[in-house]
């Protein structure tokens, strides 16, 4: 695990956000992964100090913690950026080219997939499926869905949201 270097006073702010969420769930049995779930709303990803919070808080090893987090494709160790771009891979999109979709917003961004771009605008990431297969070849930005693209239409979509 990358470990994301956090300002001391930042740090502080995400510790006590732990303690407010866990706090609600102190003697709740099989709490880690609402947990786990509601700190990453807030903060948008887990840094390592913050497993270990949820750990000790929830009276059980940050080494539980982890591998919870980490069995879960929705858990993040990483700041992530203000835009996340799913790239669909699933059969349908990939069939119909998802791998230069994924290649355009990548050369695009300049990052590469799993990615965040330097500014902290866009992160990349490759999902098995977003469940629009009729629009093959699919991304999302937010909450928005774009189909049926090809890789300049992708390229273009990204630079909209850059602006």
């Amino acid at each position: 695990m990358e470990k994301a270097v956090v300002q001391a006073e930042t740090m502080k702010e995400y510790l006590a956000i732990v303690d407010e969420i866990a706090g609600k769930y102190a003697d709740a049995p099989g709490s880690v992964i609402p947990v786990l779930q509601q700190v990453q709303a807030e903060i948008g990803y887990l840094p390592i100090e913050v497993i270990r919070r949820i750990g000790h808080s929830l009276g059980v090893p940050p080494s539980h913690v982890y591998g919870v987090a980490s069995f879960y494709s929705q858990f993040r160790f990483n700041p992530v950026g203000k835009y996340i771009v799913k790239i669909c891979h699933g059969t349908a999109c990939h069939v119909q080219g998802a791998v230069a979709i994924g290649d355009a917003i990548c050369d695009e961004l300049g990052i590469e997939d799993g990615g965040t771009t330097e500014d902290g605008m866009f992160t990349v990431d490759s999902v098995a499926c977003i469940g629009c297969c009729s629009l093959a070849p699919v991304i999302m930005i937010a909450d928005d869905t774009y189909g049926r693209l090809t890789p300049a239409e992708a390229r273009k979509i990204v630079r909209e949201y850059g602006k």
